[in-house]
């Protein structure tokens, strides 16, 4: 009797709760707008997901990803072996979070390899924080390179300003670079390239 008490006392607020959510569902997601250039951009921004990662719920690469971020180096040392691919100057990276530590993980090497420090302030879901710290002017003329979890990646670009080649980063795909280029009127320009790191990796 008791119990039947309880839950008839429940069942307004579950009605209501269950009328939020629906409610929240069919509320469409407000589009990611760029943010305001209010000083000289960078040069050109390279953005990079994180390398593989393990499938048991570690905050680590796999194998392979630990692979990938070591041949990573290759493409900018020495300078110039890529000539797509300027040299970074700055290094940054998604935050660790509880489930993912990859981001700093991937470039890593590079870092030791430019000696240079990694930016790691920024939480994943900061990215429009990101993109007005970029185009403030503090990294003027600068050739920066971002690596990110692939979730945001497209709405981080388009905070920057540019048009990411597809709205949703494959979930198996971690071999691509989105180049970044801006013009004297800070207008974006958008490259997507190729690692060409791994075998299986695409052109």
């Amino acid at each position: 009797m008791h119990k039947r008490v309880i839950a008839k006392a429940l069942r307004p607020v579950v009605l209501f709760l269950v009328a939020l959510t629906a409610s929240a569902a069919q509320e469409p997601h407000k589009p990611v707008q760029p943010v305001p250039i209010t000083g000289q951009p960078p040069a050109t921004i390279l953005v990079i997901r994180h390398a593989e990662k393990l499938t048991d719920g570690r905050i680590d690469l796999s194998p392979t990803g630990f692979k990938r971020a070591d041949l990573l180096t290759s493409l900018f040392v020495p300078a110039g072996v890529r000539p797509d691919l300027p040299t970074p100057q700055v290094l940054i990276a998604a935050h660790q979070s509880a489930h993912s530590n990859r981001p700093v993980q991937t470039i890593t090497p590079l870092a030791a390899a430019l000696h240079l420090p990694i930016d790691s302030t920024y939480m994943s879901e900061d990215y429009a924080a990101l993109a007005r710290s970029l185009l403030s002017g503090k990294y003027a003329g600068k050739v920066v390179l971002i690596a990110w979890h692939h979730g945001v990646l497209p709405s981080l670009v388009t905070a920057l300003g540019a048009q990411p080649p597809y709205a949703k980063w494959p979930d198996e795909q971690f071999d691509r670079i989105w180049r970044i280029d801006y013009g004297k009127d800070g207008k974006a320009t958008l490259t997507d390239l190729p690692h060409n790191l791994l075998p299986g990796d695409s052109h």
